[in-house]
């Protein structure tokens, strides 16, 4: 951990985040640019209507690859030391790539490195190939893991009776494992359209019209060779650009990310009201201090952390959403300097999931309370009352059952007592008789295995 780090992201929680660094990082970016430039002089000569680009050996294009494998934190502060004199990062790793080629088999293709290419066609494919290794690498696996966690806290406590609260307020009866499944269909949701969301590219020059690529090879089909290199990268292609790949793809994913930590943040703040009147309680942890001064304190601190970096990676992503979307006429620049936030965005969005997954591992449902809470609010038990006195015919239902319970607290013998007063049928009199707060769940156990099913 860097001490005297600006961010916190590089200081405090470095190893939380370090998974990152592999795909969101400087170095990171300078790999796959090193790799999207290879790759194309790899493409360009295995192509039959480029004549003038003679083709490689298996040995040159093995060379070429494992220039971009090479790429570690030495390597890199060589290609930005090059950018100290170019003031052009891109062309920094173009001139980086020729002085690797000199005095090697493929010295005389060292011209045709980044060749008719823009620095947006490298920089929107590296982009796109960092965001879907971090995607699939590292927060697609993170994001299950917190969902499988209360996934697996939630199918014990399908039948753990519950007091609800609507408006903060005692309300009816569900189960505490249905309410958990609901957090878990949302985000399963959420994680369906992550996965659906294309990564695209684009390789058509200066203006997105192939202008230099047509007037050195006219008769080659310059729109069929980009689309086969930019899926041969594992991307789709996009077809129709200025100069810089639009972005949206990159709006969609962020928004479908915000919407996913969104309803973390629901649950965060959920799952800490549920500690705060007991309905959890937390495992405590060996050394660890709640206060300094008020030693019996077991604070949520899990839930809290992971609530401000919801908040800061929201926020980050929603502008970058916007933001990346827009570019005056062919292209301006301010995309180039507001994508750079991008891992600042992904680093607080892994710390908000690291944190929760801490969090639901120090939880212990009490029974006991749950079922004592709603044992002192027999009023709930007002809304299956009077809806059964509808059914059965009886005067101003909702209006009785409001005289007798709205603000008011009733026990067991002063449900009872009212139900005496009421001209029943002998069978709801019945049914209405055998009901108490914890047996009054209607089919949450049902519907939330089911929900826990069908998102297994």
């Amino acid at each position: 951990m860097s001490i005297d780090a600006l961010s916190a992201i590089d200081g405090r929680y470095e190893t939380s985040v370090a998974p990152l660094k592999e795909y969101l990082s400087e170095v990171a970016l300078i790999r796959a640019r090193v790799t999207v430039e290879v790759e194309w002089l790899i493409h360009l000569a295995s192509e039959p209507s480029l004549p003038a680009i003679r083709a490689m050996h298996a040995d040159e294009i093995q060379l070429l690859r494992n220039l971009a494998g090479s790429i570690n934190n030495e390597a890199a502060a060589g290609i930005k030391e090059i950018e100290r004199t170019t003031n052009h990062d891109v062309k920094a790793v173009e001139y980086w790539i020729k002085r690797n080629l000199a005095e090697t088999s493929l010295e005389d293709l060292s011209e045709w490195v980044h060749f008719a290419c823009t620095s947006e066609d490298i920089n929107n494919l590296s982009h796109a190939l960092m965001l879907q290794g971090a995607i699939a690498k590292v927060m697609l696996p993170k994001a299950e893991e917190v969902v499988g966690k209360v996934r697996s806290l939630a199918v014990p406590l399908l039948d753990a009776p519950l007091l609800s609260r609507t408006h903060g307020q005692p309300a009816s009866p569900s189960t505490l494992g249905k309410e958990l499944a609901v957090f878990v269909h949302r985000w399963n949701r959420q994680l369906t359209q992550i996965k659906s969301i294309p990564f695209l590219g684009k390789i058509n020059g200066a203006v997105g019209a192939f202008n230099a690529h047509v007037v050195a090879f006219p008769d080659a089909n310059w729109p069929d060779i980009a689309e086969r290199f930019v899926t041969g990268l594992g991307l789709t292609y996009n077809p129709l650009t200025t100069q810089i790949e639009s972005h949206d793809y990159m709006a969609e994913l962020f928004h479908a990310w915000s919407r996913f930590l969104t309803i973390l943040l629901d649950f965060d703040r959920d799952i800490w009201s549920y500690i705060s009147v007991g309905v959890f309680r937390q495992k405590t942890v060996a050394g660890e201090i709640g206060s300094s001064t008020m030693p019996h304190k077991v604070n949520p601190i899990d839930f809290e952390n992971s609530e401000a970096n919801i908040g800061l990676a929201v926020s980050l992503f929603e502008h970058l959403g916007a933001k990346l979307q827009v570019s005056r006429l062919q292209r301006d620049l301010s995309d180039s300097s507001a994508i750079r936030a991008v891992g600042t965005a992904f680093g607080h969005a892994l710390l908000a999931l690291v944190a929760a997954g801490r969090g639901i591992g120090k939880l212990d449902a009490d029974r006991t309370f749950m079922l004592a809470e709603l044992d002192r609010n027999w009023e709930v038990l007002a809304e299956p009352i009077q809806t059964v006195m509808r059914v059965e015919g009886l005067d101003r239902p909702y209006e009785r059952l409001k005289e007798l319970t709205r603000g008011q607290r009733v026990d067991a013998a002063g449900m009872l007592a009212f139900l005496e007063t009421l001209e029943l049928s002998e069978d709801a009199l019945a049914r209405l008789k055998a009901l108490r707060p914890e047996t009054y769940i209607g089919i949450a156990p049902q519907l939330g295995a089911a929900a826990l099913e069908d998102n297994g």
